[in-house]
């Protein structure tokens, strides 16, 4: 590997996702040419860090772009390894794909303020043709985002990655051991390129502190494409199950989901969007780092029997252990993340969406309770008739921009004041200005977790999409506006 800063010191390389699978590998295999600093939100990893890995450990919540900017001080490449299809707080609302975005929008902002010279991530391979299901557009979205600043991307599109840990081999791996017989619908007779572990690794290397890699994009796979019923029939063998196989001529993406998650033992959060995708041809194009992986490329077989143990099953995720730990940290500190994706009207920035959303709440409210804003941006949410507010949001001039607007959560009846987390509301400009995502974070709700559920947070829920309803009203007739002025202008003429 050859990496191209400093020739007298090592690189400094961020990972987000260290924690994981592919993370791990890459730490260990990185370990002899750079600095690695990883980036965890886990209190756990943080706090007991085994020095043998020669991992810097810097805790940080990718969703706080003030501690992203800490996180990648004095880094050199930065890679991002993230997707946030499990839940980060106790209650969760919104998409996986608008919770990514904002993900990526702070890594992005955070890598560029650092002055990174590179970004390397690692998404999905994306159709030749056709509509994107969520979880592919999600990828590409990303994609976009971490690319759409200053610090050149290097984008690594893979199908599934055969390696101890992997969450989608994982899925298929149980299912052939589980089920004696398999009913396998359209979706199994689709085509894959799966890509072992150690390949993706020589994809990193190849791909990290590379000049001629920056702004690039490569689709990677292995020696192999295959069908998903080609995997399944192999990893079968591989495993030393006997699974007999039958297929069906329906893709019946609902009985998938639901035999998918029972039987291979994943969440419906994660396996549902993954479902959809696969009724897509999933093919790497050719590319030079395509070309190049292909010398001594380690075959599908191969890589499974690495991943599988002696008897058959799937190694663990080394996140594994973490996440349960984690798990119990999110439910003790009793926060709330809601993330709700709005139409920009055209012309229109973060800063006027939040000008409006205070002005237009109000009206959307009346007469249950009762806005206010001074001359500083303090924002006071009232129930009449109470003298006290129920919150008070104050606005952040240092930390907002006209594309993002931030108010920290300061106070109100319905708020418990933390030491340790934040609380706050964001409006945040997305996709190349036609998006906008507001978003609430680390909010600790006062009343009892059951009440606030059934009330502030239906209420909440309630009050976003009446905006969202409104943003599209206003989107809608400046497009009509446009539109009258094209056809004034064509009759003229």
């Amino acid at each position: 590997m050859t990496l191209n800063p400093r020739p007298s010191t090592k690189p400094t390389v961020a990972i987000a996702g260290a924690t994981g699978f592919i993370g791990t590998c890459l730490r260990e295999t990185l370990r002899d040419d750079a600095h690695l600093v990883g980036l965890t939100r886990s209190a756990t990893r943080a706090a007991n860090a085994d020095p043998s890995d020669l991992t810097e450990w810097r805790r940080c919540d990718l969703f706080s772009l003030l501690q992203l900017e800490r996180g990648l001080e004095g880094v050199d490449y930065a890679i991002y390894l993230v997707h946030s299809m499990l839940p980060s707080s106790r209650l969760t609302q919104g998409s996986f794909e608008d919770m990514d975005l904002i993900l990526a929008d702070n890594f992005a902002r955070a890598a560029e303020k650092a002055g990174v010279k590179q970004i390397l991530y690692l998404g999905g391979l994306l159709p030749h043709e056709g509509e994107l299901s969520l979880h592919l557009q999600s990828r590409y979205e990303v994609e976009q985002t971490l690319g759409a600043r200053s610090v050149p991307l290097t984008a690594l599109r893979a199908g599934i990655v055969v390696g101890p840990g992997g969450s989608s081999l994982r899925i298929l791996v149980n299912l052939v051991r589980r089920l004696p017989a398999m009913i396998l619908p359209a979706w199994t007779r689709s085509l894959t390129h799966p890509i072992a572990i150690a390949d993706v690794l020589r994809a990193f290397q190849w791909s990290l502190g590379n000049p001629n890699a920056f702004g690039q994009t490569y689709d990677i796979g292995g020696p192999e494409v295959m069908t998903y019923k080609d995997m399944m029939a192999t990893a079968s063998e591989v495993a030393g199950a006997t699974t007999a196989m039958l297929n069906v001529p329906v893709f019946s993406p609902q009985l998938s989901k639901l035999w998918v998650s029972l039987f291979g033992g994943a969440s419906r959060e994660l396996v549902d969007p993954l479902v959809d995708s696969l009724r897509h041809d999933l093919v790497a194009q050719d590319n030079p780092l395509l070309q190049h992986l292909m010398d001594g490329a380690t075959p599908y077989r191969e890589a499974l029997r690495l991943a599988l143990t002696d008897d058959g099953r799937m190694r663990d995720n080394p996140r594994k252990t973490l996440r349960k730990r984690d798990d119990s940290v999110i439910r003790e500190a009793r926060l709330v993340r809601s993330v709700q994706r709005m139409p920009l009207p055209p012309g229109r920035n973060a800063r006027w969406v939040a000008e409006e959303y205070m002005r237009w709440l109000p009206t959307f409210v009346r007469p249950v309770l009762r806005v206010t804003m001074d001359a500083d941006r303090v924002c006071r949410f009232y129930l009449r008739p109470l003298p006290e507010p129920l919150l008070e949001l104050d606005f952040s001039t240092e930390r907002s921009w006209p594309d993002r607007q931030l108010f920290y959560v300061t106070g109100g009846l319905l708020s418990l004041d933390s030491q340790e987390y934040a609380g706050r509301l964001e409006f945040r400009e997305m996709l190349c200005g036609t998006t906008i995502l507001a978003a609430i974070h680390d909010f600790s709700p006062r009343l009892p977790w059951y009440i606030y559920n059934v009330t502030q947070a239906i209420a909440h829920v309630i009050v976003m999409r009446g905006f969202r309803h409104h943003l599209q009203h206003l989107a809608d007739k400046t497009a009509s506006a446009g539109h009258a002025v094209e056809d004034l202008a064509l009759s003229v003429r």
